[in-house]
């Protein structure tokens, strides 16, 4: 193997297909070599992504407890690795210089650097200080997954960790595996050195099957537990049915995607309800035959009947299994769609899409629209059991958060010039409510009908607006609506100066913040722009927001410039 020899500082492995399933395999492999190999005894790796490490710091610190075997645990704080036992204590995430520090740090830890270099002169102290740190067999691997992702990231660490090796002067082999090729993230001016380049070969159809078949599960000793689990949807018995079901999936799924742990969650999540029917008949007939035996018994006692093992589910036959192709084929054009996104998740997906019972009982050209009758019962059925944030988490908000969503809501509705019309308040008028004159209807002009009919804005969807005006928004409706549960305040003297107060405060902007992140507010401007005014959309509707203002006590249709 190539890090048994002599491994060249840098590697580039290129996956187009399965970079997930590449980096699985090079830790599998580091590991066996850790564990078990005899020639790289002081063999330490870590293995970072680029997607989650998108700092320095997070990437520095993943590394370094990763290389020096350092666990951070909550109950200490949760602190990174610190430097070896004994060492004066530093931090090794400020910089890239810290962190080559605190890889020279690991190397002379792992090779006893307690030596007797106190007494040599510098010479002598450089000399041991070098052979300590490169002992025989001593190497470090960092694996760097998604590594394209450096380039948008953290582009300033590319060349330093291509050439961490010569940096650090530690034998250390960085690996960077990626779906994209070395030319498409190579820095400019050849800073970075040449790799040694690994390309992997796409995995034939074939290969992929057979190895989404290898996760099907062994069968279960009946001692480890009880026999009523061996009927179940992974019964060792189904397992060429399995095969014949993971040909189908990749046969639909195969033009999209190539990747093994996608095709196996898509698999997952409909295996269990193409089998359904199997284990219903399975169960009908064991029932007949139990029955059968007991009447044989009522009329003959002396008789022994020969029952089936309840727990053996016989062969699927062929008509069985191409008529459960055909029923379950659509589905699994729709679970690539809902899940491949991940736009839900596997297990919710399967109880939307569980068969009706005894799916094979059911004519031929009905069962198609039993199926998709049985998913439609089955999504009514778990919206009335678990409803959603509309209903459930709606009390869980905080207060100033239910102001900040309903003051969006009216921003994204209204028009920016009605502003001024339904909030601007005089100092004699701050309590009193200005409603939009409906006026006279005008008559259609000569020549048309007058049917033409403005929609609301409300339903035509929500309008983009800038951060200050649905502060602006958010101020009064505090003032009007908020100011008698307010603690008191004496040092506030002159009208709307604790409102004013209020907005201004941190609290505010981080309940925009997430409510952003969970999508109740919606980002139109980039995030990484500072020469403009963050933009926003509401992302509630219009049920949802009455609730909110409900629940604050304020009338909503009031503050609506287009309400019906």
């Amino acid at each position: 193997m190539l890090l048994l020899s002599y491994p060249p500082p840098f590697i580039y492995v290129h996956d187009p297909d399965n970079v997930r399933l590449t980096t699985a395999a090079i830790r599998s492999t580091l590991s066996h070599l850790v564990s078990e190999a005899t020639d790289v005894p002081n063999l330490k790796y870590a293995c970072v992504d680029a997607v989650a490490c998108f700092s320095p710091r997070i990437l520095f610190d993943t590394a370094l407890n990763a290389l020096a075997g350092w666990t951070p645990d909550w109950r200490d704080g949760a602190q990174n690795w610190e430097g070896p036992a004994g060492a004066e204590t530093r931090r090794y995430n400020e910089n890239f210089d810290a962190f080559v520090h605190g890889l020279q740090a690991i190397s002379s830890g792992v090779s006893a650097s307690t030596s007797s270099t106190s007494g040599m002169g510098g010479e002598g102290k450089s000399k041991a200080r070098a052979e300590e740190r490169a002992p025989a067999g001593e190497r470090m691997v960092l694996i760097v997954e998604r590594a394209e992702r450096l380039k948008d990231n953290l582009p300033d660490l590319v060349v330093p960790l291509t050439r961490l090796a010569e940096m650090s002067q530690v034998e250390i082999t960085t690996i960077f595996v990626s779906e994209v090729q070395w030319q498409n993230i190579r820095p400019s001016l050849r800073a970075s050195p040449e790799p040694y380049y690994i390309d992997v070969p796409r995995l034939s159809k074939q290969a992929t099957i057979d190895l989404l078949a290898s996760s099907f599960p062994p069968a279960i000793p009946e001692s480890s537990t009880s026999r009523a689990t061996h009927v179940a949807a992974y019964h060792p018995s189904l397992k060429p049915l399995y095969a014949h079901f993971l040909a189908s999936v990749y046969s639909i799924c195969g033009p999209f995607t190539h990747d093994p742990l996608e095709l196996s969650y898509i698999a997952a999540a409909r295996w269990p309800g193409f089998v359904q029917p199997i284990l219903d008949a399975h169960r009908q007939q064991l029932q007949e035959d139990a029955e059968s035996a007991t009447a044989a018994d009522a009329d003959d006692p002396d008789a022994e009947g020969d029952l089936e093992d309840p727990h053996e589910i016989p062969p699927v036959d062929e008509d069985a299994r191409i008529r459960l192709l055909r029923l379950f084929t659509p589905s699994l054009t729709a679970a690539l769609d809902t899940l491949y996104p991940r736009l839900t998740n596997a297990a919710h997906w399967a109880r939307v899409h569980a068969p009706p019972p005894d799916l094979l009982t059911i004519h031929l050209g009905h069962a198609p629209e039993a199926l998709v009758a049985q998913a439609a019962a089955n999504a009514a059925s778990i919206r009335a059991s678990a409803p959603g944030l509309t209903e459930a988490g709606i009390d869980a908000l905080p207060r100033m958060a239910k102001f900040v969503l309903v003051a969006a809501f009216v921003a994204s509705t209204n028009p920016a010039r009605s502003d001024l019309r339904m909030f601007g308040r005089g100092l004699d008028e701050r309590a009193k409510r200005r409603r939009r004159k409906a006026g006279t209807p005008r008559k259609p002009k000569p020549g048309t009908t007058g049917t033409a009919v403005k929609l609301p804005q409300r339903l035509l969807g929500p309008l983009a607006f800038p951060l200050d005006r649905m502060i602006a928004i958010l101020g009064v409706l505090l003032e009007e609506n908020d100011a008698d549960t307010r603690p008191v305040a004496p040092q506030y003297t002159l009208p709307g100066e604790y409102t004013e107060m209020e907005i201004a405060r941190v609290a505010v902007y981080a309940n925009i913040a997430e409510l952003a992140s969970m999508r109740l507010l919606v980002r139109i401007s980039p995030v990484d722009s500072l020469d403009r005014t963050p933009t926003f959309k509401c992302g509630i509707g219009y049920d949802l927001a009455t609730k909110l203002a409900r629940s604050i006590g304020i009338m909503l249709n009031d503050l609506v410039y287009e309400a019906l």
